[in-house]
């Protein structure tokens, strides 16, 4: 039966091989991690790590793993590939080449996928330049000059093209996205230290054990909450006309158009404390005292940086998802296939009204980013939370949770369907003979 589920999860070839495959690649990642730029002061980057936890650096220390922090070969992580990712989804909608392309299908993908490798290592050489440089004058480099710069531009290049090799190799022969699952790695890296941390304070008595039950119940239903939502779906019905071709009929179905409520998934949170943090970031390094002023009031847990993030985050959902998703065209492929939605005639009013919709629903997905985003500076300063519980950490962990295991359930089901024909085709053949 399908429903017994994972207890027979390793019993499918297959798929073990898939889950083996990933897991080791997932090590290997872990373990250079681990492995950091030569020529590089531990203890005094240790010691800037420390001021500079809530500004831009921490965000991407977040999503490399903890390996911005040791300043190993994989210090850049997967951003610039995500990055490059983005500038091209954007381009796509000025760019008619692009655009183009996007319309091409797997063809046209792959020449999309090419380019976004090119930008990563792009980036990675500009992002690399600029870390070594801001090393040098931050006294972390042992022998400053030309030689330390090209070489932490090479070794931080070739670890982020190393890491979206095993990004790719993972999508392709192992199970799940390969590029969230790297970033969920690295994000659930550190959650053996948040608990040992909780332990900690519950042992010296700086957490009662009330409030830790109170936090555990609060945390499932947050959980609980990110899984609806994102599984949550705005069903617009569609029905497709009956037509002759040939000498068969097609069409007369009904189906149904699927909005997310959270169609723009986790960009805005990241675009939205990138933006306000970089100026928090660039003025610890300006001895001025109004900018001092202007860093202070920017940085996590104040109202004018939880409204100017709420704010943002708002901005990007709606950016992000009139970016990614065009009404006119979903019309006009529902009225050049003879499809139409009840009661709205096709064309320009089935695209009103498909962006009407989508308007609301968007909505409700920018107050429940904005509420989890926000979560963990409450609990924090409020509550004296422990650890970093919620935000677009937990956002991820979620969503990458949810979509590998629905991975795991589609090849369980092609299995069981396989098995199902080949007994059927075994009775039909013994029949016939």
């Amino acid at each position: 039966m399908i429903g017994s589920g994972f207890q027979s999860l390793f019993k499918i070839p297959e798929l073990k091989r898939r889950i083996l495959f990933t897991l080791a690649l997932l090590a290997v990642y872990r373990v250079g991690v681990a492995i950091p730029v030569p020529g590089i002061d531990s203890a005094a980057l240790a010691d800037i790590f420390a001021r500079y936890k809530d500004t831009v650096l921490g965000i991407f220390n977040m999503f490399s793993g903890g390996a911005l922090q040791r300043l190993s070969v994989f210090a850049l992580g997967i951003m610039p590939y995500i990055s490059s990712s983005i500038i091209l989804q954007l381009l796509t909608v000025v760019v008619p080449y692009l655009e183009q392309l996007k319309k091409e299908g797997a063809q046209g993908q792959k020449k999309i996928t090419q380019y976004t490798r090119y930008g990563t290592i792009v980036l990675s050489i500009i992002q690399g330049l600029g870390i070594s440089v801001g090393l040098e004058k931050m006294g972390v480099a042992m022998i400053p000059g030309w030689p330390f710069r090209i070489m932490t531009v090479i070794t931080l290049t070739a670890g982020t093209a190393f890491i979206m090799w095993l990004g790719e190799q993972i999508t392709e022969r192992g199970i799940g996205n390969g590029i969230s699952l790297i970033i969920f790695a690295g994000i659930v890296a550190r959650l053996p230290s948040a608990i040992g941390n909780s332990f900690r304070l519950l042992s010296t008595g700086e957490l009662s054990i009330f409030a830790m039950l109170i936090l555990i119940v609060l945390m499932l239903a947050v959980v609980a909450l990110i899984i609806f939502v994102e599984q949550g779906q705005r069903r617009i019905p569609v029905q497709y006309a009956k037509r002759m071709v040939g000498r068969k009929m097609y069409g007369g179905q009904s189906t149904h158009l699927p909005l997310k409520i959270n169609t723009s998934g986790v960009i805005p949170p990241i675009f939205a404390s990138s933006i306000i943090m970089f100026p928090a970031t660039i003025a610890n390094f300006i001895n001025v005292p109004w900018v001092k002023a202007v860093s202070t009031s920017l940085r996590p847990g104040g109202l004018f940086y939880e409204l100017l993030y709420v704010g943002f985050i708002f901005f990007f959902c709606y950016f992000y998802t009139a970016v990614t998703f065009n009404p006119d065209d979903v019309a006009d492929n529902m009225k050049k296939n003879g499809g139409f939605i009840p009661g709205i005639r096709p064309g320009k009013r089935t695209s009103e009204y498909i962006d009407r919709v989508l308007t609301r629903i968007t909505l409700g997905g920018a107050v429940y980013v904005s509420a989890v985003c926000v979560l963990p500076s409450i609990l924090i300063s409020k509550f004296n939370v422990p650890f970093y519980f919620g935000g677009t950490a937990l956002l991820i962990v979620v969503g990458v949770a949810i979509d590998t295991i629905g991975q795991i359930e589609s090849h369980m089901l092609t299995r069981h369907y396989e098995g199902f024909l080949k007994r059927g085709s075994g009775s039909r053949m013994k029949g016939r003979h």
